[in-house]
C-alpha cells in the first residue's frame, strides 16, 4: 500500500513539472498553440491513480475498522451446515456450550432443536479417508518445513 501511495505522490509530483514546462514553453513560443497531449494525459493518469489509491485506502481502513467496532464474534461458531433444498439450509450452531439446531429459509431463521449436551466435537476432524489422508499430508509438509 506504501509503494502505491509512494508511486502516486511521484506520478503527481512528475505530471505537475511537466505540466509546468510544457506551459511555460507554450507561453514562451506561441501562446494560440492548443494545450499538450502529454501533460493532459500525464495529468488525467495520475487523477485516475490518486481515485484508485482512495478507494484501495478506503477498502483497508473499513477492513481495519471492522475489527474495532466491539462485536466479539468468538461466542457463537458455527459447527455444522447442511442443505436441505435449493435455498434451504440445516445449521448446527454452538452458542455458550450449548448447540442449537436451526433451520433456515430464505424467509426465516427457526430453532429445531436445542440440545444442552453438545452432539457434534466443533474441533474434531473428519473421519472420511480422504479428509484422513490430506490432513496427514499437510502434516507432514508442514512439519518438514518447521524442522528445515
Amino acid at each position: 500500500m506504501q509503494r502505491l501511495f509512494g508511486f502516486i505522490v511521484t506520478a503527481l509530483a512528475s505530471a505537475s513539472v511537466l505540466a509546468q514546462e510544457s506551459a511555460e514553453n507554450g507561453n514562451a513560443e506561441n501562446s494560440a498553440r492548443a494545450p499538450d497531449t502529454l501533460a493532459t494525459v500525464l495529468s488525467l493518469g495520475a487523477g485516475l491513480l490518486a481515485v484508485i489509491a482512495i478507494i484501495y485506502g478506503c477498502a483497508w481502513l473499513i477492513r481495519r475498522m471492522t475489527g474495532m467496532t466491539g462485536m466479539n464474534n468468538s461466542a457463537i461458531r458455527v459447527v455444522s451446515v447442511m442443505a436441505i433444498g435449493a435455498r434451504e439450509r440445516i445449521a448446527l450452531v454452538e452458542v455458550g456450550g450449548q448447540q442449537i439446531l436451526l433451520g433456515i429459509t430464505p424467509s426465516a431463521i427457526r430453532t429445531l432443536q436445542v440440545f444442552e449436551e453438545p452432539v457434534v466435537d466443533a474441533g474434531k476432524a473428519p473421519d472420511s479417508d480422504f479428509a484422513r489422508r490430506l490432513q496427514g499430508m499437510i502434516g507432514k509438509s508442514w512439519t518438514s518445513k518447521r524442522n528445515d
